[in-house]
């Protein structure tokens, strides 16, 4: 009997003992956790879900009247700082953006998801002067996304309205800066992505890209009137590694402009007009060095359009164009479909010179459709020819709204033509041989390779 009760003594006590110690620990475990819970939270407090930083949550309005830039800058600031982060820009809401820079580097993965609508200011006497060359820039930054179903409207209503004022009026006006700011700018950026969103009505470039590597543009709209001066769909300069793809451009300017400095580019299954075309330059302007290699536009739709494929170059530069292809084009009432222009000039009168951007190695391949001016128009330089033009399998028709030029025109532009040609003018456009030139090309490509 005394054995049993000294044994359920010593396992009571046992057993307090171990609710003693036990307790604690568990209790002290849970603390824990509350405690890491409520540390995640002060890290992150703007953080809607696990790495989502929405604007509104920094303050953003989302009316449309009151000034959303520094909520935009703070979650771009936080979002900035984790891997993976993702900037939300919600849904049915109106945001006011004056012009900002979002700059980096940032950690990895950082995607900015635009759902909303993001507008520029309207007025253009409420642009300080220091902010005039973009309005939302993108600087330093890699591996990055843009993307959503939302628009980005730079309003450039009144904009374009002082461009069309004469040089007198211009003088006269205070309230008209010389220069109109672009829309969206990548600067010295790597690794981006665009895909899906809407950008219209921009002062002026809708989309550019400078100084900067591995890009992809895929499935977006751009969009203005066809009234508005000067304004680019995609616009490269000194720019290696992009695709631009499946994707509709309609503006008052090139639907894609490939400037100097650009190499390894393939632009593909793209609705563009009005407009005027994909175009390479101009190139060479006051007697600069201009390089650009390497080139693909494919499978491009083309409907009321001043140019179609189009390389220009203005007198008096230096350097080179070479490796290009423009091929399975459509075009439809385009004034000129295919051009290579090396007397370009954006004024009534330019002086003639002797220098030129040598242009070598450019392939028009199944170009088809209807043309209002003229089929092909080829002007080359005087004192150095175009070298290495390939016209295959070219068919050209008057539009319903012609009232130019049947015959094609190839001026000093060395070449091969071959396969289904028409008009037939274009089977005696360009000349056979061009041997000197090409030993010039060499001495071209390779100042332009240290550069490319």
């Amino acid at each position: 009997m005394k054995r049993n009760i000294h044994f359920s003594l010593i396992f009571f006590l046992s057993l307090l003992m171990f609710i003693f110690v036990t307790f604690p620990v568990d209790a002290r475990k849970t603390n824990m956790k509350k405690k890491l819970h409520k540390h995640h939270k002060e890290s992150h407090p703007h953080s809607t879900q696990v790495n989502t930083y929405d604007i509104m949550s920094f303050g953003a309005n989302g009316n449309g009247v009151s000034d959303d830039s520094q909520a935009f800058l703070a979650a771009w600031k936080s979002a900035c700082k984790v891997a993976s982060a993702t900037i939300k820009v919600p849904e049915k809401l109106n945001f006011l953006i004056k012009a900002i820079t979002l700059q980096g580097p940032c950690m990895p993965g950082l995607t900015l998801q635009i759902d909303g609508t993001i507008l520029a200011p309207s007025q253009v006497s409420s642009w300080p002067k220091s902010s005039l060359f973009q309005w939302i820039n993108f600087k330093w930054v890699q591996n990055f996304t843009i993307k959503g179903d939302g628009t980005i409207d730079g309003q450039g209503f009144n904009w374009w309205k002082n461009s069309e004022l004469s040089d007198i009026q211009k003088t006269h006006s205070k309230q008209i800066p010389s220069m109109k700011p672009t829309a969206i700018r990548f600067y010295s950026s790597n690794l981006i992505s665009v895909k899906d969103i809407k950008i219209i009505n921009s002062p002026l470039c809708h989309l550019k890209f400078d100084n900067s590597n591995r890009i992809k543009v895929d499935n977006i709209t751009i969009s203005s009137p066809q009234s508005s001066p000067n304004t680019d769909g995609i616009h490269l300069q000194n720019t290696h590694d992009v695709e631009i793809q499946h994707s509709n451009i309609g503006t008052g300017d090139d639907c894609v402009s490939i400037q100097t400095g650009c190499s390894n580019i393939h632009v593909h299954h793209i609705k563009c007009g009005p407009g005027h075309g994909i175009s390479l330059g101009g190139l060479g302007k006051d007697k600069s060095l201009a390089c650009v290699s390497d080139i693909i536009v494919a499978d491009i739709a083309m409907k009321n359009t001043l140019y179609g494929a189009r390389i220009k170059t203005w007198q008096g530069g230096n350097g080179m164009v070479k490796n290009v292809t423009f091929s399975r084009i459509k075009v439809h009432d385009v004034m000129y479909p295919i051009m290579i222009d090396q007397y370009y000039c954006d004024k009534q009168i330019c002086k003639n010179q002797t220098g030129t951007v040598m242009i070598s190695g450019v392939k028009f391949d199944q170009i088809s459709g209807t043309y209002a001016m003229q089929p092909v128009h080829l002007a080359c330089s005087n004192s150095i020819p175009c070298t290495d033009v390939d016209l295959t399998d070219i068919q050209l028709r008057p539009s319903l709204e012609y009232r130019g030029y049947e015959q094609a025109m190839c001026w000093n532009s060395y070449g091969k033509s071959q396969g289904e040609l028409v008009p037939s003018s274009i089977d005696y456009c360009l000349r056979s041989g061009g041997g000197l030139i090409k030993r010039i090309a060499k001495s071209r490509d390779s100042v332009c390779y240290k550069l490319l």
